[in-house]
């Protein structure tokens, strides 16, 4: 009797189940492979700080200069006629020449203050895929106002 006993006593499992542990990072695995592309989207900028000092040019890496004035047009400030409007188009490849032949080359971006965020997200965008690694933006100093 004591021999048919022990047969139905069971002993405890010491081990864990990894299999449902491993279909679970799985699926997170793929989850995350999926959103991650959508999560990095945008335009890399490096903004101004507030108490930055102006930005020192020199002959070899003298800043691209880039505006948009208020009505939405293109200015780039190269060539004969820096203050003639530009189709984004010939902004694009005008800018694509320069960083190829100087990468190094800092872009900055001027904008009216009456020009809405999206266009120039816009323009930020066309010189990123010029080539653009960083782009600053340009800003004027605030005025102190004389106290009355």
């Amino acid at each position: 009797m004591r021999f048919s006993q022990q047969y139905k006593r069971r002993r405890l499992m010491s081990e864990i189940n990894i299999v449902p542990y491993i279909d679970v990072m799985l699926v997170l695995l793929v989850i995350f492979m999926i959103t991650a592309p959508m999560l990095t989207q945008g335009v890399k900028v490096e903004l101004p700080q507030a108490n930055a000092n102006p930005v020192e040019s020199s002959k070899d890496h003298e800043p691209l200069l880039v505006n948009i004035d208020s009505q939405g047009r293109y200015y780039i400030d190269i060539g004969k006629t820096p203050n003639q409007p530009v189709t984004a188009n010939e902004l694009l490849d005008k800018a694509t020449v320069i960083l190829r032949h100087k990468p190094n080359t800092p872009v900055l971006v001027g904008g009216d203050r009456s020009v809405p965020y999206g266009e120039v997200v816009k323009l930020m965008a066309l010189l990123q895929q010029a080539g653009a690694p960083h782009i600053g933006l340009i800003t004027e100093m605030p005025v102190k106002q004389k106290p009355h």
